[in-house]
């Protein structure tokens, strides 16, 4: 995500839910092998960081973690909810360039949190304020990569009217539907990565379908998804302008009127994949009645030569 969103020095980069700073450390290690040469361009670049971390641990985490990669001083990480300061505080002076984040999403906030944001925002799901609020943070122009559940994509009533919002408001040109497994073993859940920018409402959105490398059933802790899988999805980007984009077995484009057309619902399925034919019913269920009654059989015969032997 930080590849495609490319950070570069000077510009400023918030994580709103940081965690132990993945997203930090990975805008650090592309920032240094692209454009950080000397020391004034890393100290541009350490300057402009932004971060906050609700819980005490991964905060901790996250500054030893900024430490560990040379940040002089992290003390822009800080220790707050960053969804329990009112909505309409943030302004112009809180602007930023680039959100990259991956929100907490299937918990809810505790009471009086869902306040801090307009009426018909308002909701009790994490990743919903969360988005509400990345989308007033960002500057024209501004730039975003964020994680969010399958639940966003399809969900409805505040979660159609902050789709509604954030179409109109930034260009949502990239959605990357992920496997149920990247997030295992923490969770078994679809995700999405969502990017878009602000300042033009959407035209076209581009899905990419990114699979489980081939020979391998689902991602684990022990075989993780690394870099080098989204390749394909790299080399059809289309570079920064992302130009040239074709529709393959793996992406395919829908406009914004087919999306109000269907209620904002983004929850939109590969229309290139072929359903799996399992056959008539009729006939599967003759072929289990078969299979059943052969194991009954196999069972009776077991059973009677295990009583013959045990009568000898």
């Amino acid at each position: 995500m930080a590849d495609r969103i490319d950070p570069r020095p000077g510009e400023i980069l918030f994580d709103p839910a940081c965690g132990t700073g993945g997203f930090l450390t990975c805008s650090l290690r592309h920032m240094r092998q692209r454009y950080v040469k000397t020391t004034q361009q890393e100290d541009v670049m350490q300057a402009a960081f932004r971060a906050t971390e609700k819980k005490q641990l991964p905060h901790m985490l996250c500054v030893t973690n900024m430490l560990l990669h040379g940040i002089e001083d992290p003390s822009f990480v800080r220790h707050d909810n960053t969804l329990a300061r009112p909505y309409i505080s943030y302004t112009q002076s809180d602007r930023v360039d680039i959100v990259l984040t991956n929100p907490p999403f299937g918990g809810r906030e505790e009471d009086g949190i869902e306040s801090n944001f307009p009426a018909h925002f308002r909701a009790r799901e994490t990743a919903d304020l969360f988005l509400a609020l990345i989308v007033r943070l960002l500057k024209p122009g501004g730039r975003a990569g964020v994680v969010l559940p399958d639940g966003t994509l399809f969900g409805e009533g505040v979660k159609t009217r902050l789709k509604e919002h954030l179409m109109e408001e930034c260009n949502l040109h990239t959605i990357v539907r992920l496997p149920n497994s990247v997030f295992r073993p923490y969770a078994s859940i679809g995700t999405n990565l969502l990017f878009f920018e602000k300042g033009k409402p959407t035209g076209d959105i581009w899905f990419w379908e990114h699979r489980v490398p081939e020979g391998q059933r689902a991602y684990s802790m022990m075989k993780p998804i690394r870099f080098e899988h989204p390749q394909g999805c790299i080399d059809w980007w289309g570079g920064a302008k992302r130009k040239g984009r074709e529709e393959t077995p793996q992406a395919w484009k829908v406009t914004a009127n087919e999306v109000k057309a269907r209620g904002y619902n983004l929850d939109i399925k590969n229309p290139h994949t072929v359903a799996d034919d399992h056959g008539d019913p009729e006939e599967l269920l003759a072929s289990l009645n078969v299979a059943e009654a052969e194991m009954t059989n196999l069972r009776n015969q077991l059973k009677a030569i295990l009583a013959e032997a045990l009568a000898q």
